[in-house]
């Protein structure tokens, strides 16, 4: 599946967090939703994105926005990032990638200049009745939290 386009309804999931509770995109509705999709726990991309979404995470509810990542790393290994870095926001696992693909966030991508599949560093804003309001794609992990909370403060 290529990417979202704003105005799309965001693809359904259910998808087990860092503790083995079953969280699914329906519990957020009627709230705005941040689901960021990054390729894996304590590596110094993902730390760095997750510890800035962490950071700024009461700001972002302050503007009744919800933050979710999204990894194929297991509920044990979310559970060690989040208590080893402080982390805040919400990491729920997708091992057969089947949420990344449907949100564009899986498949072709270049890195270090060799074309691999993989996880593409992938942010969907989803709006309070479950449509896309923003996505990026191939994003820069480092600031990029706060270029999300400047688009959702300016929605």
């Amino acid at each position: 599946m290529g990417r979202l386009e704003v105005g799309e309804e965001a693809p359904r999931f259910s998808l087990e967090d860092e503790d083995g509770n079953v969280i699914s995109l329906a519990d957020y509705s009627g709230r705005r939703v941040v689901v960021y999709f990054y390729p894996a726990d304590d590596t110094p991309g993902c730390t760095k994105e997750a510890c800035q979404f962490s950071d700024l995470f009461d700001d972002f509810l302050a503007a009744g926005v919800d933050v979710i990542g999204i990894s194929p790393d297991d509920a044990k290994s979310h559970r060690r990032f989040r208590e080893k870095h402080g982390l805040t926001v919400r990491l729920l696992s997708d091992p057969a990638h089947e949420v990344m693909e449907r949100y564009g966030a899986y498949g072709e991508k270049t890195m270090y200049g060799k074309k691999t599949v993989g996880v593409i560093r992938t942010t969907v804003l989803v709006g309070p009745t479950g449509r896309v309001d923003r996505a990026w794609y191939h994003v820069r992990a480092d600031g990029h939290a706060a270029k999300v909370l400047e688009a959702v403060a300016a929605s």
